[in-house]
């Protein structure tokens, strides 16, 4: 099974205008050591936001869309579901669904678990993560401590499906 991984505000929002709602550098570094050296899934839209335009590094990169004639240097375009998952059988590396909002809400159904950076505030935003709190299909399983970014408290969390 897949993994998600995502920042959410109280309102499960995760992005306005195709940027993040917040950086936060320790989201940032736990990101980056869960990820490194496993597959990296995402939209066409979530790719062209990275720094340069450039795949993320140390990461197999899969860009998930419907252009037929997308092709990015060092990165995989697949251009429907069934092409993604003939891409991804037998890899032996992790799965991580990395965004945009489009992409959460097509490959959830394959996840079985999301790691959720809980931010809370209330960002005015236009993407939003699917409210795993009230889908009866996944239970919270584990609360990390709060933390704070200057007067921004967060916490990691990890979700689960139910069997």
């Amino acid at each position: 099974m897949w993994k998600l991984i995502a920042s959410a505000d109280k309102n499960w929002a995760i992005g306005k205008e195709n940027r993040l709602l917040v950086t936060i550098p320790n989201d940032m570094k736990q990101f980056q050591r869960m990820t490194m050296g496993q597959i990296v899934v995402m939209g066409r839209k979530t790719f062209e936001s990275f720094p340069n335009g450039l795949p993320l590094a140390g990461r197999e990169n899969v860009i998930l869309t419907r252009r037929k004639d997308y092709k990015v240097k060092h990165a995989v375009a697949v251009h429907d579901l069934d092409s993604l998952k003939s891409w991804l059988k037998g890899k032996k590396e992790e799965i991580y669904v990395i965004g945009g909002e489009q992409v959460y809400r097509q490959l959830l159904p394959f996840c079985d678990t999301a790691y959720i950076t809980k931010i809370n505030h209330q960002y005015e935003a236009d993407a939003y993560l699917p409210d795993l709190d009230k889908a009866a299909d996944w239970e919270l399983v584990k609360t990390g401590g709060e933390q704070t970014y200057f007067d921004l408290e967060y916490m990691f969390t990890v979700y689960q499906r139910r069997r």
